[in-house]
């Protein structure tokens, strides 16, 4: 039987947002249904509960919770900021508001795995970062904060950690997708406006190989994950203006990789990297970049512009003695006059449902404080989280949207077709960008003839498994 839509709907449950390389969950399978345990701290005094609190939104910091004395204990994956003293110093901030609530931290390298572990044995405490479960299983695990409608008064994102209408999930900080640029050497070749259309952006890395000595745009080719982890990023509402591209019309479409003629689409957006490879606008040896090196060298001036999501702001800025020369743009494609970018939370805070009522409210208090209060997310570099704290990023004139989830009964399709077609888009198909650069750069394929190879591995694929063409 053919896999055809039988009726435009939306699902009901939402995949959880990818981030790449920012330490953000991907969708995984359930895990048991298993006593999430209870806190490590013990409550000495207090009489405050989630009930009389109420959720989030009835949370007044300063006011709630301040009768209550216990110990709280927080697993993050942050160990970079665990091992320089930043998390330490939110702590020792919220103490003073709060000077009878001790909260206890543990970083956690590996912490996609042993979060999961943690979970499913109960020994983790009263906050953490969600794993990779699904969404059903939420509420078997987590506190909920309150209904989605009425997080979406205080959070960005109130429905992505999200089931039966009830948000278990707040991003510590959020990711958006653009391109990191180093204010100074634009400024310095000449560049005088941010480029918005492909065409602009070329012309624009041009001016930087012409007037300066950076390299203008530092592919990160050996790493592989910068490649189809970064550039795939884009597909979707970016690209095209329409957020049911990428999950729900790009397994239907018969040709996705054709030129629209305006510079939009998956074809403008991977024929930037071919340009700029062809021209000579990337690194005179693609095989031997380096990312830990590229973060000072951007930061020193050497390079102009990295395609990367927001995560990577405030490495970039710490990695050298010019953090003001580094700066975000939208991704270079304009759709009927505008420009887009998705965004997304990174990991985010949940609080154990298995505590008692006084581990539960300290540690929502906690995590309010630091979503409204701490400037965690604004000191990474995030896109804002909070509605009302302040933040420094800016994205002006720029629509931010978040990628519609696949139709009801369709979400494994994109998943089968990567599979079929071995194309792997938004899944681990690193060779395939890094075939751009090394086709342009040794001038062995057009552009079009490997927008071409694409497509009949798509339309292959779409044949196999039976998917109906519909655009």
């Amino acid at each position: 039987m053919k896999k055809r839509i039988a009726a435009m709907v939306m699902a009901t449950v939402m995949a959880f947002s990818v981030a790449g390389c920012s330490g953000e969950t991907a969708p995984a399978g359930g895990v048991q249904n298993v006593d999430a345990g209870t806190g490590d701290g013990q409550s000495t005094t207090g009489s405050g509960d989630t009930a009389s609190a109420g959720g989030y939104g009835a949370i007044k910091l300063g006011e709630t919770g301040t009768d209550i004395t216990t110990t709280i204990k927080f697993i993050h994956h942050k160990t970079d900021r665990e091992q320089d003293g930043t998390i330490a110093g939110y702590i020792a901030e919220f103490n003073k508001m709060y000077p009878n609530i001790t909260v206890e931290t543990e970083g956690i390298t590996d912490y996609a795995e042993d979060s999961l572990l943690r979970l499913q044995g109960g020994n983790w405490g009263d906050i953490m970062f969600i794993p990779a479960i699904d969404r059903a299983e939420l509420p078997n695990y987590f506190e909920p904060w309150g209904s989605v409608e009425e997080m979406d008064n205080y959070i960005n994102f109130a429905g992505e950690y999200a089931t039966g209408g009830m948000t278990y999930g707040i991003g510590y900080m959020a990711n958006a997708q653009g391109l990191l640029y180093n204010k100074k050497v634009f400024a310095d070749a000449g560049v005088t406006n941010i480029p918005k259309t492909p065409d602009e952006f070329i012309a624009a890395l041009q001016k930087i190989k012409d007037n300066t000595d950076a390299i203008p745009l530092y592919t990160n080719f050996a790493a592989g994950w910068t490649m189809g982890g970064g550039w795939d990023a884009y597909l979707g509402a970016i690209t095209t203006g329409d957020p049911t591209w990428i999950n729900q019309k790009f397994v239907h479409t018969a040709e996705p990789f054709k030129d629209n003629g305006d510079g939009t689409g998956a074809y403008a957006l991977y024929k930037i990297l071919y340009d700029a490879t062809a021209q000579g606008l990337i690194e005179d040896d693609y095989t031997t970049t380096d990312w830990e090196s590229c973060k000072g060298r951007i930061n020193n001036g050497e390079i102009g512009c990295l395609v990367l999501g927001s995560w990577a702001i405030v490495q970039m800025k710490d990695a050298g003695p010019n953090p003001d020369d580094i700066a975000y743009m939208p991704f270079p494609i304009t759709v009927n006059g505008k420009q887009y970018a998705t965004a997304g939370p990174d990991y985010s805070y949940a609080v154990n449902k298995n505590s008692d009522a006084d581990h539960k409210l300290a540690a929502q208090i906690f995590v309010k404080w630091m979503v409204e209060e701490s400037g965690w997310c604004d000191f990474e570099g995030g896109y804002p989280v909070s509605k009302t704290a302040p933040t420094s990023f800016a994205f002006d004139g720029v629509e931010i949207v978040t990628n519609d989830p696949a139709l009801e009964g369709e979400e494994d399709f994109l998943n089968e077709m990567n599979s079929e077609s071995e194309l792997n888009f938004n899944a681990g198909g690193d060779s395939r960008v890094q075939d751009i650069v090394v086709q342009a750069f040794n001038g062995t394929k057009t552009y079009d003839e490997i927008m071409q190879e694409w497509t009949e591995k798509w339309n292959d694929a779409q044949e196999e498994l039976e998917i109906d063409v519909l655009y």
